[in-house]
């Protein structure tokens, strides 16, 4: 086994024992389960030259020996499929997927295998760093004395794979999943750790539905900071990705420039959705509202609105309810997946729904919104508007953010777990008229 810090800065010799240079770098051709070392790069008093692995007899701990008298002193220059070990690898930060966590690259390791010396491990712990300094043996000897552990820890380079071509961050993934598989705050821990030009790296091998899950899970200080980092076309196709009200929380956040640009470069309806949603003050029902949900009329069966929520395809986080609407857009019901599943499929909806929604007003404070989530046990309320239109929903999530009191927030499971048992009945602040049914829509 071979170090990269034991051989860095070592003398590289002639075929006679001859003083050439010293050893700057190593360079190995990356795609292979273990990239094999294609040759040297050697410092000499004038500039770095390159020197092909077929001219090195031997490379150790005491320096490298060469197999000529001779070298070609052109510049060196690297080739795409190639990394310097030293430059590109040595004191750069590696996300750890295995760990959801960032480590830094304290030494690298080689070794021979089938007759040419390779790359097979970073290593990541402390005696790589102990090691670079000089000290491992000191180290370890006063750790033995001290009956301390000494551990050792090493990612095998068949975990690790470059960023795009960005070798400054490289992502460890564990075998068959991808970095996309990682749950998103996960992915966030890891991106809010890594630098802005490996988060750019990490966020260029994601999608755009992947790079939007993972960043609304940043602190809203972060989630800046990416998107203002980010191409304009690209903040404004993961703004797409993202839930209308997560959108509009970041969007307003941005710079006066950044806003109009990304919001210009954005699909019209969702732009206008995000554009509607910064109208309302922050901390209102409307500011934490999101417009993704799922309204239908009154005249469907429940084996129809089966039907139309397998072709709308929601979300995950607007599906706790089906609101009911009439031709004017009016909310006059709302049903729970469990009331639709459990109804016979001719039953039509309007006799199952509970026909006095709780909702709140567009205006009613954060605080407000708590209090009726908490009270009735909601997964998520409607919001209507003075004249009792369906404008929105706040998921709990949402609701519970900063204005909930803790002995509230212990209740959050039995609101999981009661998903409908109030799913709607009686009145809330700003609860719209009933009305007859009407159409349809998805918002």
């Amino acid at each position: 086994m071979l170090y990269l810090s034991q051989v860095i800065g070592r003398p590289v010799l002639d075929q006679q024992g001859e003083p050439m240079g010293k050893v700057a770098d190593l360079i190995v051709a990356v795609g292979g389960r273990y990239p094999p070392v294609t040759g040297l790069v050697v410092a000499t008093d004038r500039r770095q030259i390159f020197l092909s692995w077929g001219a090195v007899a031997t490379l150790d701990a005491t320096g490298a020996r060469l197999r000529t008298t001779s070298i070609d002193i052109g510049r060196f220059q690297q080739r795409p499929n190639e990394i310097r070990l030293k430059q590109d690898l040595m004191d750069k930060q590696i996300v750890d997927i295995d760990g959801r966590k960032v480590v830094r690259v304290n030494d690298l390791s080689l070794d021979e295998i089938e007759g040419s010396l390779r790359l097979v491990a970073v290593d990541v712990g402390t005696a790589g760093l102990m090691r670079r300094f000089g000290l491992e043996r000191p180290w370890r000897t006063v750790a033995r004395n001290l009956k301390l552990g000494t551990p050792e820890r090493y990612i095998d380079w068949e975990d690790v794979d470059p960023v795009e071509t960005s070798i400054g961050s490289v992502k460890l993934r564990v075998p068959h999943q991808g970095l996309q598989e990682l749950h998103p705050a996960d992915l966030a821990t890891i991106i809010e750790q890594l630098t802005p030009r490996d988060r750019a790296g990490v966020l260029a091998a994601l999608d755009d539905e992947a790079a939007a899950d993972a960043i609304e899970e940043m602190e809203p200080e972060t989630q800046v900071e990416v998107l203002e980092d980010l191409a304009p076309e690209r903040a404004a196709d993961i703004l797409e990705e993202m839930s209308p009200d997560d959108a509009a929380d970041l969007v307003a956040d941005l710079s006066d420039e950044a806003r109009e640009g990304i919001l210009a470069l954005m699909e019209r309806d969702e732009a206008e959705e995000v554009q509607e949603l910064l109208g309302y003050p922050e901390d209102s029902a409307g500011g934490i509202m999101t417009t993704a949900y799922v309204a239908v009329p009154a005249t469907l069966t429940a084996e129809q609105t089966i039907q139309r929520l397998r072709e709308l395809e929601p979300d995950a986080e607007t599906i706790y309810y089906v609101y009911v609407i009439d031709d004017d857009n009016h909310l006059v019901g709302v049903l729970s997946l469990r009331d639709l599943i459990v109804a016979p499929p001719p039953t039509p909806i309007a006799t199952v729904m509970h026909d006095e929604p709780v909702a709140v007003g567009t205006h009613a404070s954060q605080q407000e919104v708590a209090q009726v989530v908490a009270r009735y046990n909601l997964l998520a309320v409607p919001v209507v508007d003075t004249e009792g239109h369906l404008e929105g929903i706040v998921t709990v999530d949402d609701a519970i953010d900063t204005v909930l009191p803790t002995a509230w927030k212990r209740r959050l499971p039995r609101l999981f777990s009661r998903v409908g048992s109030a799913a709607g009945t009686g009145t809330g602040a700003g609860a719209g008229p009933a009305a007859g049914p009407g159409s349809s829509g998805e918002r």
